[in-house]
């Protein structure tokens, strides 16, 4: 049984730091897992979480792993659960540099218009409060939050770098003499970022690994299983030996990790055909019935994936809906959803001619 702030020792330079599951019904915050790693005189921070006793146990990390005379704190992605605690880049003593996604800067500004924006569109498929009374409970809890920091850049700033490792090719930005190699992913929402740590063998893919379906209202799920099947490549080719992500309470090594990563390809091919089967009624089907099917389909499947509650379930749904081809009939939060006509209507027939002389 793991515990918030618990450590896993990867190597003598390299810490995984635990966070743990979401309790709204608690006021709990869920809190991402974070990495600390030395590389050279170079000590690397993939996301700080949030709540001062996470600060407190990546300050304890910070100090297993080595000496450093310079900080890099990356910022996968800017959901409240990842960015908490980063103005730790502050407080560490050495000089910093912190980089965040351009892309997910709206949202670490306002949190509340994001969260939003995500749960207003569930409104009557889930048992939620009023989507703007979830909204501020998310940001509530997730206190103290700090996402920005005095030397706080988007990666966007950087001239944006073709990265080969392996046989793949990948567009990012690498730090540390090419030791850190950030990599864009931008597939569980708008700004995602993987980070690859190529001296220890880590490759952290933070949220992009939290099941087998998407369920932000800015996810990509092309992009999530595109970006899980090049890193099991990856795994294939040793060019990464060990598989981290945000939500999952451990490190995967070698044959563990490309299953893993075989599995969440495999749960989202079959979720999206138990999906397409709930369409059969002449492809229209209303959302609230649905997501009862679907969450149906997930329990017999033995689909769970990170932080499962029916909030997430909701989301999730709704993007199946539109992977499908799905869209809403009209602005109506349970009306019908259906395929767009694929043919024109026969063009109407011309006026008939006066053929009188």
């Amino acid at each position: 049984m793991t515990a918030l702030g618990d450590l896993i020792e990867i190597d003598s330079r390299t810490v995984l730091v635990l966070g743990r599951e979401l309790d709204i019904a608690h006021d709990r915050p869920d809190v991402a897992n974070a990495l600390v790693h030395n590389t050279g005189d170079t000590l690397v921070l993939v996301d700080t979480g949030v709540t001062t006793a996470f600060r407190a146990a990546l300050r304890k990390a910070a100090g297993r792993v080595g000496h450093y005379s310079r900080a890099l704190v990356l910022t996968t992605h800017g959901h409240p659960d990842h960015v908490g605690n980063n103005d730790l880049a502050d407080e560490l003593g050495v000089p910093a540099e912190h980089y965040v996604p351009a892309p997910d800067l709206d949202q670490m500004r306002d949190p509340a218009s994001y969260w939003l924006r995500s749960f207003d569109r569930i409104t009557g498929l889930a048992p939620l409060p009023a989507p703007a009374a979830l909204a501020d409970t998310v940001v509530r809890i997730c206190q103290p939050m700090n996402p920005f920091c005095r030397t706080t850049r988007t990666y966007e700033e950087r001239p944006l770098e073709r990265i080969r490792i392996g046989s793949l090719r990948f567009t990012g930005w690498t730090f540390a003499n090419g030791a850190v190699r950030v990599l864009r992913s931008h597939g569980h929402c708008a700004g995602h970022v993987i980070v690859h740590l190529s001296d220890c063998g880590v490759l952290h893919l933070s949220d992009e690994g939290n099941g087998a379906w998407g369920a932000m209202a800015d996810a990509d799920q092309l992009k999530i299983q595109t970006v899980l099947g090049a890193v099991a490549v990856l795994i294939e080719q040793k060019e990464a030996t060990i598989l981290t992500d945000g939500h999952t309470f451990t490190a995967r090594r070698g044959p563990e990790a490309a299953a893993h990563l075989e599995g969440l390809l495999e749960q989202g091919t079959a979720l999206q055909a138990a999906a397409l089967a709930l369409t059969t009624d002449g492809g229209k089907v209303r959302p609230s019935t649905f997501t009862a099917d679907y969450t149906q389909a997930l329990a017999d499947l033995g689909i769970g994936g990170a932080n499962p509650n029916p909030v997430f379930t909701a989301m999730m749904a709704l993007n199946q809906l539109r992977e499908l081809g799905l869209r809403p009939e009209s602005d109506d939060h349970d009306a019908s959803w259906s395929r767009p006509t694929l043919h024109n209507p026969a063009p109407p027939l011309p006026p008939p001619s006066d053929s009188r002389p």
